[in-house]
């Protein structure tokens, strides 16, 4: 991995922000709301970074038309509260800014809902770093990391794949950016676990925010 990258795209969730609370509070409202309590709140935390409709299904086995239900339940604490129990990593702005300050092209991409993401950046003071945000929609279309890419990519008119990158915590940023033939760096501060991203394929796998300027010269 000795490209220079001019576009780097980062994932939002476990990557820019802990957004972990959020979701976790989201996630047991939701399914409050159908009977089921979670004593231990922790084991919710692996509702971070994967498309929600995916999770629901994956971890208590809802038919597509429930776990489409459970999200819109989830969206009723999400969208008022969850969105801001939220915070940026330590050390992630100073990044961002040096990154701009070398002339990279910065770019979002989530499979949270570009409305929710847009309004996570602004909140938190980001947005002055990237040009475009790039999410899944909110009928919980285009929700795949590699549908999410392919959108980035489209919408900012990237056309060569060797400049490209993209940053992320979890398997999910990792497959996306191989099936897009892009590189990938998996980082380690966030939700997802060496051996998860070693499993993915990831090209580079970084312990902190800091390590992402020394090796993205």
């Amino acid at each position: 991995m000795n490209r220079k990258y001019q576009y780097i795209l980062f994932d939002l969730d476990g990557t820019l922000t802990d957004s972990g609370m959020g979701i976790v509070n989201s996630v047991a409202y939701s399914l409050q709301k159908k009977g089921i309590d979670v004593e231990d709140k922790e084991e919710l935390l692996k509702f971070v970074g994967p498309p929600l409709i995916e999770s629901y299904r994956r971890y208590y086995g809802y038919s597509m038309e429930e776990a489409v239900e459970m999200v819109d339940i989830y969206r009723e604490y999400y969208g008022t509260k969850g969105l801001y129990e939220n915070s940026v990593y330590e050390g992630m702005e100073e990044v961002l800014k040096v990154l701009k300050e070398r002339g990279k092209v910065l770019i979002i991409a989530t499979s949270k809902p570009e409305e929710y993401a847009r309004q996570i950046v602004e909140h938190y003071g980001l947005s002055k770093y990237f040009i475009y945000v790039a999410g899944s929609n909110m009928d919980e279309t285009r929700t795949k990391k590699a549908e999410v890419i392919a959108y980035a990519l489209e919408s900012c008119n990237i056309q060569n794949m060797n400049e490209v990158v993209m940053i992320g915590d979890r398997k999910h940023d990792v497959l996306g950016a191989k099936a897009m033939g892009v590189d990938s760096i998996g980082v380690l501060y966030g939700y997802g676990s060496r051996e998860e991203l070693e499993a993915a394929g990831a090209d580079r796998i970084v312990e902190s925010a800091e390590d992402l300027i020394r090796i993205l010269e």
